[in-house]
């Protein structure tokens, strides 16, 4: 994937035609899939061959994707410590921060 590819600039693949969620609504998706990531990865440290759980955290974790980058497409960053490109000028320090919502 080049630098172009990763570009917080880039329209996500997630976003389509149909009416986007509001900034609120996808950061409570956002959390409410970060949490059944948590979820499955402590049940598959105890159950490492159920592959039900496997496909569901890996196709979890792809919606996962999906959510934040829209996220940052279109309201910046959301996370910090090089986790998340920003774009020009630096947008960490207009809020409300995503942990303020």
């Amino acid at each position: 994937m080049s630098d172009k590819d990763k570009s917080p600039h880039r329209k996500p693949a997630t976003m389509s035609n149909e009416r986007p969620m509001s900034k609120e609504q996808l950061l409570e998706e956002i959390q409410a899939v970060g949490f059944a990531l948590v979820e499955l990865n402590l049940y598959l440290n105890t159950h490492p061959w159920d592959q039900q759980a496997l496909g569901d955290y890996n196709s979890m974790a792809k919606h996962y994707r999906m959510l934040t980058q829209e996220y940052e497409y279109r309201f910046g960053p959301l996370y910090n410590f090089g986790h998340s490109i920003s774009p020009y000028p630096w947008k960490w320090n207009e809020p409300p921060w995503p942990w303020q919502m």
